[in-house]
């Protein structure tokens, strides 16, 4: 990355809105850095894409996405893409890529009871990665997995002024509510903590509730260089984009109200016009 004047930019891509956690963990621990959040909402939802389907769209995306604005540092903020698109695009592309994965390994090495719960889409808990990661890292523990779309949908509904039904939710989760000895979940998706306190009651028994957020923002901190970051003198300018319009656009901007400027805007991956 060439020193100049301007901020190190980082592109922060997810099929929806759960990528907005990944967003603001990174404008927390890294306030010095220009961050474009992308929400391929016109392709949501990936976690009941196949595995060609899903690699051929992430690939279709950002290939206009990094065109457009150029980034740094990209941050696949999803685990379904994470798990399948990652090793060819950083083949692809001479700029790293931080992928989202289940935090398997953090989980282990917190529970006390051995007993771990996975909540993830349905396409995440069964790729070989994931199970991969189980078997090298808790191979000793007892694993319990959940894999939900529906929860996704509730979380995206949620920043859109929805909230969750507790009736709905406690459905959901009842496989997890049966395992009174997990104490330690990994919510691996980052639509979930998007819901954490709406799950919170539903599962008592957990103690240690393992997110992505804060890990990304320092993996995200050692892959800019320092002379990169001191040689900025300008203000980071943050954006957040959709690759389709939103009925309840306006709900959406609430919810980055808390950065000073941010506007949602449209760009279509079939063309290079925006609108706001």
């Amino acid at each position: 990355m060439e020193q100049n004047n301007q901020p190190p930019k980082i592109l922060v891509f997810d099929s929806g809105v759960g990528g907005l956690t990944i967003f603001h963990a990174l404008l927390d621990q890294t306030p010095d850095l220009e961050i474009i959040f992308a929400s391929d909402n016109a392709g949501f939802p990936y976690g009941t894409r196949t595995e060609y389907s899903l690699l051929e769209r992430v690939h279709r995306v950002l290939e206009r996405l990094i065109g457009k604005f150029s980034p740094d540092l990209v941050v696949i903020a999803c685990n379904s893409a994470s798990t399948v698109a990652l090793p060819s695009l950083r083949e692809k592309y001479n700029i790293p890529f931080v992928g989202v994965v289940p935090a398997i390994k953090p989980a282990a090495e917190l529970t006390k009871t051995g007993h771990i719960g996975l909540l993830a889409t349905p396409a995440t808990i069964s790729r070989d990665y994931t199970l991969n990661l189980i078997k090298d890292f808790a191979g000793d523990k007892k694993v319990s997995t959940l894999g939900s779309s529906e929860l996704v949908q509730m979380a995206e509904d949620k920043l859109r002024g929805i909230p969750p039904d507790a009736k709905a939710l406690e459905y959901i989760l009842q496989p997890l509510i049966a395992q009174e000895r997990m104490d330690t979940l990994i919510m691996a998706c980052t639509h979930f903590p998007l819901l954490k306190e709406d799950m919170q009651p539903h599962l008592p028994q957990v103690k240690n509730w393992v997110e992505s957020g804060s890990a990304i923002a320092r993996r995200v901190r050692t892959l800019i260089p320092e002379d990169s970051e001191n040689s900025s003198t300008a203000k980071p300018v943050h954006q957040a984009w959709l690759t389709a319009s939103d009925p309840h656009m306006d709900k959406l901007q609430e919810q980055l109200q808390k950065v000073d400027g941010l506007n949602l805007q449209i760009y279509s991956i079939d063309s290079i016009e925006s609108h706001d």
